[in-house]
């Protein structure tokens, strides 16, 4: 197959210094014409060779894992570098036009920012509403107090409760809020980060109201029914892990003997947890499979432990903490306190009618980006493929405007005044301007891979794994977010290599973009920030060495089995790729 398109079909006609007016000046304007020729990506720049080309595209991703895990530098300034050195290495050695190189990483940059951002920022003012107005002390305290047995209080706690805040919250809340509540029990420190970091493998692909799923569809270019797909097949992965994590949560901290002896807790909360993330998943999209989930599994062990209780309560001597000082709420100040989440649920549900989708989508803007927008051909002169290149402006279908308003009917539930809800608000922005840049840099190293051509490379000297190649697809997510710590920034990461590689090998790209996502969880417990995260929160900051030997081989336990679902889903279980 010729990947290399003909040179002059990829050459442009007029200086750097007029790409660059004609990517600011929009088009007709003083009787400037934009040129009728398209540029094509070219797969093979060096050589004409697939591995020295993919060699050099995957620079970018090196200079990103270096700053990270060697330099120890902040995500800001090494995602930033790696997208600079990305649109260095597209326009030097892809001979990509420096104004494609520039409005493809400003493409990116604004899909972090609307609707990425948008949704994590809405989702975070919701939380600090309920932290300032008390109601997440009532819910924290209210879990902690169901129960004094430990096995239980893991399961209330680090499971149910840490997917709930995963899902409310994200980026680093549920393993901090939750390890430390545990401390606070009576746990080991070190025993309750080590137990909350796996306990947050379950809700992370859904996170903060599904972002690593919207960020993947965003990146690889799915429309709303394939962020369905996308979601739907990810929960036709994930909740087999689900299923066994609150047995083999307990295993690790007890023991089988003990953890038999509470048996019917476990059943509970891993059919009720993965029943509850497959059904949400495969019917209202990424948006609610947490929260849904989370609450389901809490409200049916609340169920259970009112006919039923372990013959033998395990508290032994590890009740370090003072559990006399848990105070006690009634029951309305609970359901008060849950009031903003069942808002934010009933929200999100609403704005994913059909009814309700069409109507708001019907305000929907499309806002081609001037000089890009198929500007860009990939594959070969004979049969180009022009890319679109369109900003999608749903301010009032957008996920995040659900959240958002759903966060000002819990300002007015939570007796937060205008003064103090704008007081949070800035706050809150304020504290995401540094996450900001972290992730529309992200996104901008990430379209300018894909288009010009470097993502494209990679999959196909990945291709060489042939047909086992479903069993490392989950492998390069987890490598992503062991490195950067977000399953979000892995799947902006290598999403188009997924698809890439999928399509060579005539496998379903749905199949290995949701490997991506799920495999990507198991990285999350060791990754550095989250290591960092769970010591800090459990008041042992230097010992994130021993957590990481503690964590590493249950996450390669999980991977491995995450890796086998996924070939055998390939090849002989594809009646489960939607």
């Amino acid at each position: 197959m010729n990947l290399k398109a003909p040179a002059i079909l990829g050459s442009w006609c007029f200086n750097q210094r007029d790409e660059f007016a004609i990517a600011l000046i929009p088009s007709g304007a003083l009787g400037l014409r934009l040129p009728l020729m398209p540029w094509f990506q070219d797969y093979m720049p060096i050589g004409g060779r697939v591995s020295t080309s993919a060699f050099v595209a995957v620079i970018p991703l090196v200079v990103l894992f270096g700053c990270l895990a060697v330099v120890k530098m902040k995500a800001h300034w090494a995602t930033l570098f790696a997208a600079i050195s990305a649109m260095g290495i597209a326009f030097t050695v892809w001979k990509m036009p420096a104004h494609l190189v520039l409005l493809s990483a400003a493409q990116g940059a604004g899909f972090g920012l609307f609707p990425v951002l948008f949704i994590v920022l809405s989702t975070l003012i919701l939380y600090e509403l309920t932290v300032k107005g008390g109601q997440f002390e009532i819910i924290r305290a209210s879990i902690a107090a169901i129960t004094p047995d430990k096995r239980l209080q893991a399961l209330l706690i680090a499971f149910c409760f840490g997917a709930f805040i995963e899902g409310a919250a994200g980026f680093g809340a549920p393993v901090a809020i939750a390890a430390a509540t545990l401390v606070g029990l009576g746990f080991a420190p070190l025993e309750a980060a080590g137990i909350c970091l796996i306990a947050n493998t379950a809700p992370v692909a859904f996170g903060t109201i599904g972002i690593p799923i919207i960020a993947m569809a965003g990146t690889i270019g799915l429309d709303e029914h394939g962020i369905m797909k996308l979601s739907a097949m990810v929960g036709r992965q994930l909740p087999f892990i689900s299923l066994i994590i609150p047995f083999y949560m307990v295993t690790i901290m007890v023991g089988y003997k003990r953890s038999i002896e509470v048996l019917p807790a476990v059943m509970v909360c891993g059919l009720t947890f993965a029943g509850c993330q497959a059904i949400t998943a495969n019917t209202l999209g990424p948006y609610l499979p947490d929260l849904i989930a989370s609450l389901a599994s809490m409200g049916a062990l609340l169920l259970l432990l009112k006919f039923w209780k372990p013959k033998k309560e395990y508290t032994a001597d590890r009740n370090l903490g003072n559990e006399s000082n848990t105070k006690l709420y009634s029951r309305r100040q609970v359901l008060s306190a849950w009031a903003p989440y069942f808002v934010l649920t009933v929200c999100v549900l609403v704005w994913g009618l059909g009814p309700v989708k069409n109507v708001l989508g019907s305000y929907t803007l499309f806002i081609s980006v001037p000089s890009l927008d198929k500007a860009i051909a990939k594959g070969v002169a004979s049969a180009p493929i022009l890319l679109a290149a369109k900003f999608k402006f749903d301010w009032l279908a957008s996920g995040g405007t659900a959240v958002f308003i759903a966060a000002l009917i819990s300002a007015y539930l939570c007796g937060i005044s205008l003064r103090e809800l704008i007081n949070i608000i800035v706050k809150t922005l304020m504290r995401m301007m540094l996450p900001a840049l972290t992730v529309s840099s992200v996104l901008a190293l990430a379209y300018v891979m894909n288009n010009s051509g470097m993502t494209t490379s990679l999959g196909l000297y990945v291709t060489q794994s042939g047909h086992y190649f479903p069993l490392l697809a989950p492998v390069v997510g987890w490598i992503g977010v062991l490195l950067t710590g977000s399953d979000t920034s892995s799947n902006v990461l290598f999403g188009g290599l997924q698809k890439t590689a999928a399509e060579k090998l005539s496998i379903s790209p749905i199949l290995t973009t949701a490997a991506n996502t799920s495999g990507g969880v198991m990285g999350k417990m060791v990754s550095p920030q989250s290591l960092a995260v769970a010591c800090a929160a459990t008041g042992n900051i230097g010992q994130e060495s021993s957590l990481y030997r503690f964590a590493i081989k249950h996450s390669l336990i999980l991977l491995g089995l995450m890796c086998l679902i996924v070939y055998l889903q390939a090849y002989y279980l594809s009646w489960m790729i939607p």
